[in-house]
C-alpha cells in the first residue's frame, strides 16, 4: 500500500527532509499567497505575505506565468491566479471518489434536517469544501466548493484536528500557537473541548465560534488510504437552534459520517 503522505502544516516546524525540494515549495506557496492576500497580486504584495525575498518572489512568478498558473496584468504590474490553476483543483475534486459516493445520503440527511451539508479536506490550517449538498426549496446557507474555513474554530476543523492522533494533535497545536500568540490559550482550549467531545460523542460542534450567527457540527471521515475528511452541517442560528444540534443533528451526522466510511472509499 502506498503510504499516505499528510500535507506540511507550517515548513519551520516540520522535521528536515532530504526529500524535500525547497524551490517547489516557495512556488506553491506564492499560488497560496492569492488564497490569503487578493484576486490580484504584485511580487511586493506576494513578498509580504511569503516572507520570500523579492528576488526570489520574481523568479517564481516568471516561471509561474510561462507554465500558465499565474497571468501577468501590465497595466497594474501585478498577477493573478490563471487557468492553469483551475485544471488542478477541478482535477482533484473530479476524481474525489467519497465525493460522488456521498451525495446522495448528504442530499437526504439536508432535507431531513433543514441544513448544509458539506464534505470538507485539510489544507494547512483550514478547512476546504469540496462539496456541500442544501436542503430543497430553502434559502440556506451556500458554502461555495473550495471555500476555506479557520481549522481551530470550524466544526469540520475541531473535527480534523480531534481525529488526528496525540502526536500529530502536538505537532499541530505548535503551528496555532504561533499563528495566534496570545490568544493561543482560548483556542487551545476550544480545541482539547472538541477532543474530548468526539471521544465520547463521536462529533464537535461550533455554536456560533466561527462565525456568531452559525450553529454547525463535525464528524470525521476515514478513508481507506489513510485519509481524513470532515464532514460537517451548518445553518444559521436563527432557523436551527444550539439545543437542536447538540440533541438530535450532531449525532445524526455522527452516524452518517459512518455509513459513508462504510462505502469502502
Amino acid at each position: 500500500m502506498t503510504k499516505n503522505i499528510e500535507p506540511i502544516g507550517d515548513l519551520e516546524t516540520a522535521p528536515k527532509d532530504r526529500k524535500f525540494v525547497e524551490a517547489l515549495s516557495r512556488g506553491l506557496n506564492v499560488l497560496r499567497a492569492f488564497s490569503q492576500g487578493g484576486v490580484i497580486l504584485g511580487n511586493q504584495d506576494i513578498a509580504r505575505l511569503t516572507s520570500l525575498p523579492k528576488a526570489t518572489v520574481s523568479r517564481m512568478t516568471y516561471t509561474l506565468t510561462r507554465l500558465g498558473y499565474l497571468s501577468y496584468l501590465p497595466d497594474l504590474e501585478k498577477y493573478q491566479l490563471s487557468s492553469g490553476v483551475l485544471s488542478l483543483g477541478y482535477a482533484y475534486v473530479s476524481n474525489l471518489k467519497v465525493r460522488q459516493l456521498a451525495k446522495p445520503y448528504m442530499d437526504e440527511f439536508a432535507r431531513r434536517n433543514n441544513v448544509s451539508v458539506g464534505l470538507t479536506c485539510r489544507d494547512r490550517l483550514h478547512m476546504i469544501y469540496v462539496e456541500n449538498r442544501l436542503p430543497p426549496d430553502t434559502s440556506m446557507l451556500r458554502m461555495e466548493i473550495g471555500l476555506r474555513m479557520p481549522l481551530a474554530t470550524s466544526a469540520a476543523g475541531r473535527a480534523y484536528f480531534a481525529a488526528l492522533g496525540e502526536n500529530d494533535r502536538d505537532m499541530m497545536k505548535i503551528t496555532l500557537e504561533k499563528k495566534y500568540g496570545d490568544d493561543w490559550p482560548r483556542f487551545e482550549e476550544a480545541l482539547d473541548d472538541a477532543t474530548r467531545q468526539l471521544q465520547e460523542s463521536g462529533f464537535c460542534l461550533s455554536l456560533g465560534d466561527w462565525d456568531r450567527n452559525i450553529n454547525a457540527a463535525g464528524a470525521p471521515v476515514f478513508l481507506q488510504d489513510g485519509t481524513i475528511m470532515a464532514l460537517t452541517c451548518s445553518a444559521p442560528s436563527y432557523l436551527v437552534n444550539a439545543e437542536a444540534f447538540r440533541n438530535s443533528i450532531a449525532h445524526q451526522l455522527a452516524i452518517l459520517a459512518g455509513d459513508i466510511e462504510s462505502l469502502g472509499v
